[in-house]
């Protein structure tokens, strides 16, 4: 697959740059929308089969928008600063910046204090243990990348097992699977819920600054997405319960276990207040974007000579001043900042150049001719086609890149794109999804016919709800 990806990438941009079509024939645009199409097909191609790492993939609009011309721009110096500009987007410092905070909950282990006391809090029944396994690796989801939840929380959940397994007498092969695969879905689904939460969000957030002019604060993403995240964890529980009750458990012995595990964390140490603190106050400053913009704004234009002050300026720089802040106070280590995926940092940066190449060429308005009949349909239709095309991708491909694809050729609207959004991180079915899917199997617990089966049954519902979800509530937060 990677061979074949390796030589696909490039015969098919040649095909599309060289072989006559519509994209030669846009009025005034000259060969650049073709130009454009055939750097996607080959960033996409490449990305899909992964043949060649993500990160370097991302760097081909560097070379090749230059070289073919697809800004136009006179000028070699013009064309290549116009060509990096987007890989120092703002939101790019959002997400690095929330990486920071992450590895620094991570370094401290306050992250694993945060889902143990959310668990002993729900309770250890084994209908209740496997919600609150479900709820807590969602909750860490939302602020931490989803990969390292799901690391962090598989041996949580194997040392869970393996205490019922000692009391029962007896191998939990259902319980096993369904209490693995809440770590992965609850790393997957709670991961939409912040602007930080995912790399998907990001790009979903610099799609709309770049292509819609359209800024999505950290609060009105939240409003959006948040409450898909709420409404889809308990079918996620009812449908995982379903294979986990198949091993008829007695009462929970799961209780003891937390304990020993929370006893072994100790009190809260000075490095965890300060990070938690820390954490808290870029929390509240996100969330109360709007309000501190609005008196930051008249002196950052008199400063500044009249810089406008949006919201992606903003939150990234609360971002870059908590991390800093950690950095200076000596809470956020070299070695924890080893640990940040900065490659993602490449193939956000990649995703927002595809975006302005699109744009910038004048692809974006042939693609916008020719997808005119997505918009003719029903709204019903189009939400569902767009939730059922991007979790069908998505099963195959990365969520990052089907993300970074999708948002640049479906129709501009802000709402359809905050559904694909959503739905590219709702593919369950196969571990090819998202890491998290792939992560769970180390367990010995997951077999693939179990996740097939249990995460056919949730694409299709979480395809459904998100349909019904776009239409009635993300088209009234963001419409």
């Amino acid at each position: 697959m990677r061979l074949l990806g390796l030589l696909a990438g490039p015969l098919a941009a040649a095909a599309l740059l060289l072989i006559p079509s519509g994209l030669h024939e846009v009025p005034g645009a000259g060969h650049r929308p073709a130009a454009a199409a055939a750097v996607a097909a080959w960033m996409a191609l490449w990305w899909f089969t992964e043949a060649v790492p993500m990160a370097w993939t991302s760097l081909l609009p560097l070379v090749l928008f230059p070289s073919l011309g697809v800004f136009g721009v006179r000028g070699l110096p013009s064309a290549v600063g116009r060509s990096a500009l987007p890989y120092v987007d703002p939101y790019i410092f959002l997400f690095l910046g929330g990486m920071a905070l992450g590895a620094a909950l991570e370094q401290w282990h306050l992250h694993r204090r945060i889902a143990l006391l959310i668990m002993r809090t729900i309770g250890t029944e084994p209908q209740r243990l496997l919600l609150g396994m479900l709820l807590a690796t969602a909750s860490v989801s939302l602020w931490i990348s989803n990969t390292a939840t799901a690391v962090m929380m598989v041996p949580i959940g194997m040392a869970l097992v393996s205490q019922l397994e000692s009391v029962e007498g007896r191998r939990l092969r259902h319980f096993g699977a369904a209490l693995m695969l809440s770590v992965a879905y609850g790393s997957n689904i709670g991961g939409i819920g912040t602007k930080i939460g995912s790399p998907t969000n990001s790009v979903f957030a610099g799609v709309a600054s770049r292509r819609l002019a359209i800024e999505v604060g950290f609060l009105e993403y939240m409003a959006a997405a948040l409450p898909f995240v709420l409404l889809l964890l308990p079918l996620v529980w009812r449908v995982l319960w379903r294979e986990g009750r198949l091993d008829a458990l007695g009462p929970g012995q799961g209780s003891d276990l937390i304990q020993r595990e929370l006893a072994a964390l100790g009190p809260l140490s000075r490095g965890e207040k300060v990070v938690g603190t820390v954490f808290l106050v870029a929390a509240a400053l996100w969330m109360g974007g709007d309000f501190v913009r609005d008196v930051l704004t008249p002196w950052v234009a008199s400063t500044f000579g009249g810089f406008k002050l949006l919201g992606k300026h903003y939150e990234a720089a609360v971002a870059m001043l908590a991390a800093g802040t950690l950095v200076l106070l000596g809470r956020l280590s070299r070695g924890a900042l080893a640990r940040v995926p900065w490659d993602t940092l490449l193939l956000l940066g990649g995703g927002f150049a595809l975006a302005a190449g699109i744009e910038g060429s004048g692809l974006s308005t042939y693609l916008g001719v020719r997808l005119a009949g997505l918009e003719s349909l029903g709204l019903l239709a189009q939400y569902g086609a767009v939730a059922l095309s991007t979790v069908a991708l998505s099963a195959v491909a990365s969520n990052t890149a089907t993300v970074n694809v999708l948002l640049n050729v479906l129709p501009g609207s802000l709402p359809l794109l905050a559904v694909s959004t959503f739905a590219s991180s709702c593919d369950f079915a196969l571990p090819a999804g998202t890491p998290p899917n792939a992560i769970v199997f180390g367990s010995g617990y997951v077999r693939l016919p179990t996740m097939m089966k249990l995460g056919g049954a949730l694409d299709l519902l979480a395809t459904a709800v998100l349909t019904v979800y776009g239409l009635v509530w993300v088209r009234f937060v963001l419409g």
